[in-house]
């Protein structure tokens, strides 16, 4: 794809009910300008896929749509092996509908645990706390460097994007002069969403998340991606009325990575991990 496929991409995640970002074209792209994939028939778009790699080791799978009125006519296969093909020597991950994971199953992919998606609403008051920070006036490399520790690769090109994009709002919580959690909300097709939300406790997970929803109007709802295994994660979205409308199952081709789930309360997104 080019940046400008990239928003039929979005427009068709749109359509699919997945409720895309506002800015997400331009800082998926970001991630891995190689990574995305367009099928065409007579130079009409039949089919997207993002694989995106993230060096040498880890890729993720995303943005699988095939237009409604070419399914069932092979196009999709053709698309996601062009994409297997480019992250080929990788741990490959993806997020799979409840329809999909069947299949994935049969592609070579295994179950790690499912995510949830919770839905709340904004407002509420911003914590008094001393300790959060906007992440743009911390070094880029502090906020990365923290990234890595629940990430399973380096995404620092994404990360530049991700972090600074328009209308979006992105904190942290330094002790001791070190981060110890940060997180993103982002304005969406419907509402806001929250991710990443990494912390290293359960406390400075809630003052993140309050901080974030409290910058949004009451009216809008708010939506956290949770890794169902983190149980503070969990509670977390319970504590706050939020209600279940949404699940994937995380699986990849490898064994799943060795990375602090107690940590990752909000997936930075389900398209690129």
């Amino acid at each position: 794809m080019t940046r400008k496929d990239m928003d039929i991409a979005v427009e068709w995640a749109a359509l699919e009910g997945w409720n895309p970002g506002a800015h997400d074209a331009e800082c998926f792209h970001a991630a891995d300008p190689h990574g995305f994939f367009i099928g065409e028939v007579n130079r009409e778009p039949v089919a997207t896929l993002s694989a995106v790699s993230y060096g040498k080791t880890f890729g993720f799978l995303g943005f699988y749509i095939v237009k409604p009125e070419h399914r069932g006519k092979g196009y999709g296969m053709q698309i996601w092996r062009a994409g297997l093909d480019y992250l080929k020597g990788r741990n490959v991950g993806l997020d799979g509908v409840v329809a999909q994971q069947d299949n994935y199953k049969k592609s070579g992919f295994n179950l790690a645990h499912r995510n949830i998606r919770y839905e709340g609403s904004g407002g509420g008051c911003l914590p008094a706390h001393g300790e959060i920070q906007p992440l743009a006036a911390l070094p880029f490399q502090m906020v990365a460097s923290y990234d890595q520790r629940c990430f399973p690769a380096d995404r620092s090109p994404f990360l530049s994007a991700w972090l600074y994009q328009p209308q979006s709002t992105a904190l942290g919580v330094i002790r001791d002069g070190a981060l110890v959690g940060y997180g993103v909300i982002r304005p969406c097709r419907s509402g806001f969403k929250i991710g990443p939300l990494m912390a290293d406790t359960p406390e400075a997970a809630e003052t993140l998340f309050l901080a974030l929803k409290a910058g949004v109007p009451t009216s809008e709802p708010v939506f956290l991606d949770v890794p169902e295994v983190n149980r503070e994660a969990v509670a977390l979205a319970a504590r706050h009325a939020m209600i279940t409308v949404f699940e994937t199952a995380r699986m990849h081709t490898g064994v799943a990575p060795d990375i602090p789930l107690d940590r990752l309360y909000g997936v930075t997104s389900f398209e690129l991990g």
